[in-house]
């Protein structure tokens, strides 16, 4: 019931979101002929000359189909392109792509260095656009720089930063960029403003959205010096299953090392499941089965089926969205998914290994997480069948161990093996007592091994929580900011500061007066040379020259979607927006200037009225450039992004505090269609701020602290919920009730 109740929210909190679409449109692409290298540029001059030299980089999987996307650039004008090594993954035939179309397969893995992430390609083609490159060791913190990727299938897509500063991942010294880093970014090049190339992107950072991290270039210059080239026909060899053992099906790519199955890449069944089965024979009831995996990210999916017919019906027992479930798949599609039970428990390991068993009996399924057992189950549906290792959506997952067998039991360290390693570890206080520390564990040998990493996930768990509470902490200081701007005792609600604070849910290091003083510094500018005495009309036309001809703001085309749209900070910093957010910024300034400038909440596309002391008020589109409307106009823009009927009091002024909630309510969209728990909650809990009556609203709360396992919270909206006539079905509230009770005693 409660997936039921999940499902039928995300589709509803979908639906309350208006946002607006548009047509992508291509931008210019044509080469600046004969630049100067020497010389600094645009940002759009650089991706206009820098575009043609950037490559989609796909892998496919064993059906042929595409399987992996990421970025690339050429290096070298007789095909050479620099990539990540994850982006091409392994033994898989690689493809790239060029800016006009053409397409090649890569004939040559020409280099790799597994411990920077890094690939050379080689492709069949000559006279190629190479990218020069620069010297990362001389790129200064606060430089601007620019990358270029694929992020999650847009092709060739621009953002500008700047280097914020160098950082140690896992060994490694990183370029840390404050830009945001998706999917498909991976391989593209990060450049400086005269086009030279100083890192290559690879990772998004785990802490805030904004922050990505790449590998500098210097690293690269190693490997097209002195290449280890190893031809297609041996690359396919790596990593491929040994067929005696396994047979993966179509979607997801598997593949093994040093006794260990990985995998990544979305599947192809319901839920991108993706499944590995064991080549024995069909085990006989009862029978156990084992394995230990760990996956990525930490709310991921990734498990053990058995009773498979080597097609879509079996079950399925695994980790999934921080909790544990036992689904039977009785097809392919959505309606034959049926959750057996799904729990919350305190012994799944958010981050590295986790054990999982199935004891099955005639008619009876134990599944086991770390040695507990968390659900005993009653389903004899399936009676027989193949056994394997599952995952699901972009999960990358690793496993190990994996056994079965009529019986199966971990041997566990003893108490005595446990005291000992722990009072080393207490008095363990530097690195430099780590030497006599191992000698001293040598004679406890696996056992002693086993304690260390048993006590190193306790102090991450510990960590954990810790940055957990400092976040928690850190949300409840900006709603209850939020709280005061909408409850202030002046008559206009601080309608920009309400936006920026929406924005710092997301993003807790954004510094709020810093944006506030920027909006400020546009105002005086605009005014700088208007004469004192000058009309409203001369105002209007000088501000829309300043923001949309001199400072380049404009409405987000090729990248609606990005939420990064959403945050006014961003808005500011890249001049890119949703018409909601470019709206708030222009009554901001508009007001500062003495001019009366009001939202006005069409669905769709959000826009902004001028209505002056003395004459006719005027539409003004501001996602297309400030551009003057007419009714009819406004009309004709709805009616070309709706099938709904036109009313007329969709153009009525939209007050501040619903401004900001249509704000939140578009980011809970983005948030809802990724099925992100902890953002959805953030933007509910700022909403409720602004509607506390709101039923729908506790109850999307109440699920959500479910989901989060915040249980104190869930109750306490279930209680205000039945406390107080409401449009929800009764059943729904008791049933979700039920779930909180029976989950959260755990």
């Amino acid at each position: 019931m409660i997936q039921w109740i999940c499902r039928v929210i995300a589709v509803a909190i979908l639906g309350l979101a208006s946002v607006s679409s548009a047509q992508d449109k291509p931008a210019d692409a044509t080469a600046v002929a004969n630049s100067d290298a020497s010389m600094e540029k645009s940002v759009q001059q650089l991706a206009a000359l820098v575009k043609k030299s950037v490559v989609v980089v796909t892998f496919r999987g064993r059906d042929g189909e595409r399987q992996g996307l990421g970025s690339g650039f050429i290096v070298d004008p007789n095909g050479l392109i620099a990539t990540n090594l994850h982006v091409i993954g392994e033994g898989r035939p690689i493809s790239v792509e060029l800016q006009d179309g053409r397409k090649f397969d890569a004939t040559a893995v020409e280099a790799t260095e597994r411990s920077h992430d890094l690939a050379i390609l080689r492709i069949d083609a000559k006279n190629l656009p190479a990218l020069p490159l620069g010297n990362s060791d001389e790129l200064q913190d606060g430089q601007p720089i620019v990358a270029i990727g694929n992020p999650v299938g847009l092709e060739r897509s621009v953002v500008s930063g700047v280097l914020s500063g160098r950082r140690e991942i896992d060994g490694r010294t990183m370029l840390q960029v404050a830009m945001p880093i998706e999917r498909g970014n991976s391989g593209g090049p990060l450049l400086d403003l005269r086009g030279h190339v100083h890192g290559i992107l690879t990772l998004k950072s785990l802490k805030t959205e904004n922050l990505g991290f790449a590998m500098p270039v210097n690293a690269l210059k190693p490997l097209l010096a002195s290449p280890n080239p190893v031809p297609m026909s041996r690359w396919f060899t790596i990593g491929v299953l040994d067929p005696d053992e396994w047979k993966a099906l179509p979607g997801g790519r598997w593949r093994q090392r040093a006794g260990r199955l990985l995998v990544d890449g979305r599947g192809g069944g319901l839920g991108g499941r993706s499944l590995c089965l064991s080549t024995m024979d069909s085990p006989t009831i009862p029978f156990e089965m084992a394995v230990e995996v760990k996956f990525d990210p930490n709310d991921g999916a990734a498990g053990l089926v058995f009773h498979a017919d080597g097609g879509d019906k079996h079950y399925g027992f695994y980790p999934s969205n921080g909790g544990m479930r036992l689904s039977r798949f009785d097809g392919p599609d959505f309606n034959a998914w049926k959750v057996l039970r799904e729990i919350r428990t305190p012994y799944l390991n958010k981050s590295g290994w986790n054990w999982l068993k199935v004891r099955v009996e005639k008619g009876r399924i134990q599944c086991f997480v770390n040695d507990e057992l968390v659900i005993d189950e009653a389903d004899k549906e399936y009676t027989t069948g193949k056994v394997g290792l599952c995952k699901f959506r972009q999960t990358e997952a690793e496993f190990k161990g994996f056994h079965v067998a009529p019986t199966i039991s971990r041997s566990q360290p003893t108490t005595e093996t446990i005291d000992r390693v722990s009072k080393v570890i207490a008095q363990l206080s530097s690195d430099a007592g780590l030497s006599t520390a191992a000698e001293s564990l040598t004679s406890e040998g696996e056992d002693g091994i086993a304690v260390l990493e048993a006590q190193a996930v306790k102090l991450e768990q510990q960590a954990a929580r810790a940055r957990k509470l400092a976040a928690n902490l850190q949300l409840k200081r900006t709603l209850t900011e939020f709280q005061k701007v909408l409850t202030s005792k002046d008559e206009r609600i601080d309608l920009l500061r309400g936006g920026l604070l929406i924005s710092r849910l997301d993003n807790p290091e954004l510094e709020i007066e810093a944006y506030i003083k920027d909006v400020e510094r546009h105002a005086r500018r605009v005014q700088a040379d208007l004469p004192k005495d000058a009309t409203e009309v001369a105002k209007l036309t000088a501000l829309n020259r300043y923001l949309f001809d001199e400072q380049g703001f404009h409405g987000s085309r090729t990248d609606y979607d990005n939420r990064s749209n959403s945050y006014l900070n961003e808005v500011l910093d890249d001049r890119e927006g949703l018409p909601i957010s470019l709206s708030v910024l222009y009554i901001e300034i508009a007001q500062q200037m003495g001019l009366n400038v009001v939202g006005v909440g069409m669905p769709q596309q959000f826009m902004v009225r001028h209505e002056p002391r003395e004459g006719a008020s005027q539409l003004i589109d501001v996602f297309n450039r400030g551009k003057l409307l007419s009714k009819e106009d406004a009309k004709k823009i709805f009616e070309s992004l709706s099938d709904e009927p036109w009313r007329d009091s969709y153009l009525d002024t939209t007050p501040p505090h619903l401004i900001l909630e249509r704000m939140l309510r578009n980011l809970l969209s983005t948030a809802a269609e990724v099925q992100d728990a902890e953002r959805m909650l953030r933007y509910v809990q700022a909403t409720l701020i602004i509607n506390p009556d709101s039923d729908r609203d506790r109850f999307f709360r109440a699920v959500l602290c479910y989901r989060t396992q915040q249980w104190e919270q869930a109750k306490a909206d279930v209680q205000w919920l039945r406390e107080h006539e409401t449009n929800l079905s009764d059943q729904a509230i008791d049933d979700l009730a039920g779930a909180i009770d029976r989950d959260s005693q755990k």
